[in-house]
């Protein structure tokens, strides 16, 4: 599974990277987890608010900050597809 967290290093961002680890953790799954800060590989992602999540290079989520529930759910979803 590759997720990567999008946006410049705010503290919303790293509050999101640390729950994407944490739910990983807890879920017992192996995954490649990126903090793309770079706003040009960003853009190509069309995103256009920041942090935003992509699993399996689709985005899930734009602009704020998901529950772990929430995480966990899209990780189920993509661990079945």
């Amino acid at each position: 599974m590759a997720i990567k967290v999008l946006g410049p290093g705010c503290s919303r961002c790293e509050s999101l990277t640390a729950s994407v680890m944490k739910v990983l953790n807890e879920m017992n799954l192996a995954a490649d987890l990126e903090h793309v800060r770079d706003m040009m590989e960003i853009a190509r992602f069309g995103v256009m608010g920041t942090p935003a999540l992509v699993i399996n290079g689709k985005v899930v989520c734009v602009g704020s900050v998901p529950s772990p529930r929430q995480i966990k759910d899209w990780l189920s979803a993509a661990g079945r597809s």
